[in-house]
């Protein structure tokens, strides 16, 4: 029997991207039963000395550095690289086969959404300019292209690089950016890191989000979810498919395949919708505002009284402009935060629904299975065994005429 192949992964195992793309290839180890023995480092920045020396048989690497592209270049093993995509064929190495993220259609699914989210003002929150971050300017070239394309004025911010040195000025820049951004607006962020420092500078800045402010990122990261108390939009990679296909180009080329495609460009998944960016055209400012402190603290048992401190105008006031423009009262918008909060727990089955109830901001377990009865017709436990497979959350019933019902129809307890 034949001796594994011996192979090294160039990534950076902290970015979920790079992972992302191991998955991708570990998954197609697992499905084939291709047999390889895998070298990798955290940083695969730690594996770039000395790799002409290495006595492997091959390597799959993140070409997106430019140090490893320079690196790797005449290696006598063969090599498949993984990057983003480029506008400019001649961007592409040369005699490598290449699999590559559709920044292109990246971009436009995160445009296209803020389109239908009603907005007319668009801005793009990238990186700066580095050998490094060719990815994120082919985006932010994109973002540019369609929006000239549709004759619309677009702002581009690239802020700080992404070291921790200045964090302080940097995020006191981006206030000033995002207060003086005319309103409302739709914002491309090029990661969800990004997207998660742009999500910070509007809590600090005071600006409603998405009622000013609507964000999209891109790579659907779970921590940037987590960390967030406005759940983000995002658009999801392809990276596993990415991997996936990289893993196989390899094992054709250890068998002295030959590969008839030296350039594979993969398009997103798709979009997840959050709330970070369903932007919904209001009028009054204080129902901005209270939408603004409700999404950040229903969970946490706030009162109507509290939102009306908060947004500066009587209970009274507050609840006729809500009336007016959501049809609901204060109370029921955020006990219906509350549910679809919970409803996004209970579909990972390893939460507890005590956990639930008491993160979601019921303040006992019984009454969350009373507003679940009342407004989705199951109990809770019921509602984790029929979605707890299915991300796509089905929304509360909807009413005899079309709209929906639900926590916009709660009644006051």
């Amino acid at each position: 029997m034949a001796s594994p192949h011996r192979i090294a992964l160039l990534f950076n195992a902290n970015k979920v991207y790079d992972r992302n793309v191991l998955t991708g290839i570990g998954q197609y180890l697992k499905s084939t039963r291709v047999e390889w023995d895998l070298f990798m480092e955290e940083d695969f920045r730690c594996r770039t000395l000395g790799i002409h020396h290495w006595r492997g048989d091959g390597i799959i690497a993140d070409f997106d550095d430019p140090v490893v592209v320079e690196t790797l270049s005449g290696m006598p093993l063969p090599v498949v690289a993984v990057g983003g995509s480029y506008a400019d064929p001649r961007q592409y190495p040369e005699n490598i086969p290449y699999v590559g993220t559709d920044n292109a259609k990246l971009v436009r699914l995160a445009y296209d959404h803020l389109i239908d989210q009603g907005l007319q003002r668009f801005a793009f929150y990238g990186l700066p300019p580095a050998p490094g971050n060719r990815w994120a300017m082919e985006r932010e070239q994109a973002f540019l292209d369609m929006t000239r394309a549709d004759r619309l004025d677009a702002l581009v911010y690239r802020g700080s690089p992404t070291s921790a040195g200045g964090w302080g000025v940097a995020q006191q820049a981006m206030v000033a950016w995002v207060r003086s951004l005319p309103k409302p607006i739709g914002i491309i962020a090029v990661t969800d890191a990004r997207a998660q420092q742009l999500l910070q500078a509007c809590v600090v800045a005071d600006v409603a989000v998405p009622a000013q402010i609507a964000v999209v990122g891109i790579d659907n990261d779970p921590m940037a979810q987590l960390l967030s108390r406005i759940a983000l939009t995002s658009v999801l990679q392809g990276a596993e498919e990415m991997g996936h296909t990289a893993a196989q180009l390899l094992h054709q080329m250890l068998h002295g395949g030959r590969v008839s495609q030296t350039r594979i460009i993969v398009p997103p998944k798709g979009i997840n919708v959050q709330a970070s960016s369903q932007h919904q055209p209001l009028k009054s400012p204080h129902v901005m505002r209270a939408l603004h402190y409700i999404r950040h603290y229903a969970c946490l048992g706030i009162k109507t009284d509290q939102v009306a401190d908060y947004v500066g105008v009587s209970r009274t006031l507050l609840e006729e402009h809500f009336k007016r423009e959501t049809r609901q009262t204060v109370h029921q918008a955020i006990l219906r935060h509350k549910l679809e909060t919970a409803q996004k727990m209970l579909v990972n089955d390893a939460v507890p629904l005590a956990d639930v109830a008491v993160q979601s901001g019921f303040t006992s377990l019984q009454y969350m299975y009373a507003v679940f009865r009342r407004e989705l017709g199951c109990t809770p436990r019921q509602y984790a065994e029929q979605n707890g497979s299915d991300h796509d959350l089905p929304p509360a019933r909807q009413a005899p005429d079309g709209r929906r019902q639900g926590a916009s129809e709660l009644h006051a307890d």
